[in-house]
């Protein structure tokens, strides 16, 4: 009979300690700590996670009551917040519950879908080769409403919040909402009366954004191409070459480089490319939808390398301005 008091004031001992660990104080730090649970995540390597944040007491009760709810099976991937302050308990039904903490995701103005893939990796669960496969997923991307020359146009450079573990098909149908709202009446209205369809105004921001680096001159370039849009113009822009060569390392373009077969290529094919040839900044949206009305219809770097362009009316004042660049480029030896 002594043995058996004995064994069950043990337990209400142990019962009443372990009581007051998952009831105590979870964090051992002063402000709020977190931590990432993947689909790979056991018992074993929560604790380890843990381990570095909790209290040795706190973890202990945390490991003991886990077990007994049954949380071991059903570990919730996520992002999550520990609270300074919050109990074990609470820290516990958090991460049961899956009550994970909003990450913010920063659109990039990348040129390719791959980059695309491995910049938005660097935020959410899922690698690069799963974003990938989806960015390149004919069916998926024709259900958002897109193709594969046109779902650059989609993105729009900004900072989400979003969950950490989210998957790259929900990923993508969220950026796809945000791109709908992004095209207010108002911007259509705009694309309409230029005669352009958001995913072409994209797509001319999109030349317009590797034309100059110089927000301000943003809508004199705009007004520029859509002068030649309208008048059946070739665009011949060079950072469309760039493009269709795949080498955005080239500084200066030849003649020879002018021949490569490409859709791209606007000094041989007229209009619009088929689709952006990179990630358009919302500075080169807005400067297409409130271009500069002007007559310029030629352009060329200026020779001081400001970043800047000398804008021509006439091709004799064009070809003056180019010959003055020509000489820059060879005085600076730049091939």
């Amino acid at each position: 009979m002594k043995y058996i008091i004995s064994a069950a004031a043990c337990v209400a001992i142990a019962i009443g300690v372990a009581l007051f660990f998952v009831f105590s104080t979870f964090s051992a730090r002063s402000e709020a700590a977190y931590i990432y649970l993947d689909a790979d995540d056991t018992h074993d390597s929560v604790m380890a996670k843990l381990d570095t944040i909790g209290h040795q007491y706190a973890l202990w009760g945390f490991a003991n009551i886990a077990r007994h709810r049954g949380y071991d099976e059903n570990i919730r991937t996520g992002y999550y917040e520990i609270p300074s302050g919050e109990s074990t308990l609470n820290v516990l039904r958090r991460l049961r519950a899956g009550n994970q903490t909003a990450v913010k995701i920063t659109i990039p103005e990348v040129r390719t879908l791959d980059r695309m893939a491995a910049a938005m990796s660097r935020y959410v669960m899922a690698d690069s080769a799963e974003i990938a496969d989806v960015l390149h997923n004919e069916a998926f991307i024709d259900s958002l409403g897109y193709d594969s020359t046109t779902i650059v146009a989609m993105f729009l450079p900004d900072t989400y919040e979003i969950y950490w573990n989210i998957s790259p098909r929900r990923l993508l149908s969220r950026l796809a909402d945000e791109h709908k709202a992004y095209w207010t009446k108002e911007r259509l209205a705009l694309a309409t009366e230029i005669g352009l369809t958001p995913v072409e105004v994209a797509t001319l921001a999109s030349i317009v954004d590797e034309e100059t680096a110089n927000t301000a001159e943003k809508p004199t370039v705009a007004g520029l191409y859509i002068n030649r849009l309208r008048r059946g113009i070739p665009l011949e822009a060079d950072p469309t070459v760039r493009y269709a060569l795949g080498d955005f390392t080239i500084r200066r373009i030849y003649f020879s480089m002018l021949e490569v077969e490409s859709p791209y290529n606007t000094y041989k094919h007229a209009g619009l490319p088929p689709g952006p040839i990179k990630v358009a900044s919302k500075a080169a949206i807005e400067a297409v939808l409130h271009h500069q009305k002007h007559s310029y219809i030629f352009m060329c770097a200026k020779a001081d390398f400001s970043g800047t362009h000398a804008f021509a009316t006439t091709l004799s004042e064009h070809n003056a301005n180019a010959r003055a660049y020509q000489r820059a480029l060879n005085e600076r030896g730049i091939r």
